[in-house]
């Protein structure tokens, strides 16, 4: 368990970078880290103690500080201590003891509207990449599947073998999902499911319905197949996610977040015109004062979840970049080599075929990443935010490592 504080951390990383000969720049820090476009306004973010970077990310960031994750943690936790040993006791006369609760009442609203701030701005940023891996690899992926008939009936896992953790685990999970898509489009080459022809969000939404609510052929239901939300109670990386309702995504559950993170707020807004008043009675002040510290403590519990939906939000989004583009140029070369219709599955030869799996594990991939839930971080607690990190993790991993070797 983490033993610094987030406000502690990015002290430690702005006087570190600021160290270097010469001093290095938000940007440079970003680079070096291998953050993605809009790395310095994430820099900013961590030295202004709103977030703390993800394992990876903050392993990236002490190597660009010319330090090891250990020595940089250590130096957070030291500057932790250190902060709470400045520390002022609470003043004894009203007077001030008012000043001071005004002061981290306004604060919390800062904490609150930075953090909704961020959220919606890395919520949009994902949606953008999103719509376009959406709109130009995975429907138009879709659209030249439904011209390919006699394509082979794909084997959806044993449920035995989609329980456990791991990346082997988490590999099969994504097959499964790529398996569901492939039948969705079985089904949709012959009028039984929604297809994607229409193209859109809306039928995205019907047809990762059906390649997530269909039903494998050893007749379980794939939405059932939750693989670590079956086993840990604690994230549902497969069926009935947030595409399975037809909803925004991840993206989708992030905004969600903003209502969130504003919940702290709303048990101060009640005292608030205490806040304005010009003269307050001594128990109106404890009042005040019991709000501000339940709102400190809420944003305290929900740190850890707020950091983590970050740095999902963060990579997911560049996972779905990386398809927008390169996805995308790889399908259209694939297209030009196909031969004319109508196409049999035999007519595509080895290479044609090949490509077909690999496109088709690509959108299983993209579709794993979408349906992320990461709305329950902010509210899980800590002990169950690490199990819920853990396997997001193993999925971005398995699924960005994937994308890239196929495109």
């Amino acid at each position: 368990m983490d033993s610094f504080s987030a406000e502690a951390m990015g002290l430690t990383i702005r006087e570190r970078r600021q160290a270097q000969s010469p001093p290095m720049t938000q940007q440079e820090l970003a680079s070096l880290a291998e953050y993605g476009k809009g790395g310095a306004v994430s820099i900013s973010r961590v030295e202004r103690g709103l977030v703390t970077p993800g394992e990876r990310r903050l392993a990236a960031i002490a190597l660009a500080l010319q330090l090891t994750p250990e020595k940089l943690k250590q130096e957070a936790t030291d500057r932790t201590r250190s902060l709470a040993d400045q520390e002022k006791p609470r003043p004894a006369r009203l007077r001030e003891q008012v000043a001071e609760t005004k002061l981290r009442h306004d604060k919390v609203n800062e904490t609150v509207a930075a953090r909704s701030r961020t959220t919606q701005d890395l919520a949009e940023s994902f949606n953008t990449y999103h719509d376009e891996a959406r709109d130009h690899f995975f429907l138009k992926f879709v659209q030249l599947a439904e011209t390919i008939t006699g394509a082979p009936e794909p084997k959806m896992p044993s449920e035995a073998e989609l329980e456990g953790e791991g990346e082997a685990p988490t590999a099969i999970r994504i097959q499964a999902m790529s398996v569901g898509i492939a039948n969705a489009v079985r089904g949709a080459a012959t009028g039984v499911a929604a297809g994607a022809a229409a193209g859109g969000a809306a039928a995205y939404g019907a047809f990762t319905a059906a390649a997530l609510l269909g039903t494998a052929s050893t007749g379980t239901a794939i939405s059932a197949l939750s693989g670590v939300a079956a086993t840990n109670a604690t994230l549902a990386l497969l069926g009935g996610g947030t595409l399975a309702a037809g909803g925004a995504g991840m993206a989708g559950g992030a905004l969600l977040l903003t209502g969130m993170v504003a919940a702290p707020a709303a048990a101060l807004a009640a005292a608030g015109f205490y806040v304005v008043r010009q003269r307050r009675s001594r128990m109106e002040e404890e009042r005040l004062r019991r709000e501000v510290e339940a709102a400190e403590a809420a944003l305290r519990q929900s740190q850890k979840g707020f950091d983590v939906m970050t740095d999902v939000l963060e990579r997911a989004r560049e996972i779905m970049e990386y398809v927008s583009v390169h996805g995308t140029h790889a399908l259209d070369k694939w297209r030009t080599s196909l031969p004319a219709e109508p196409r049999r599955w035999d007519s595509l030869g080895s290479e044609g075929q090949r490509r077909y799996g690999e496109f088709l594990e690509v959108a299983g991939c993209l579709l794993a990443v979408s349906s992320i839930n990461v709305s329950a971080l902010l509210t899980a607690k800590r002990d169950a935010v690490e199990d819920m990190a853990k396997a997001i993790d193993e999925t971005l991993l398995y699924a960005d490592r994937t994308i890239r070797s196929f495109v």
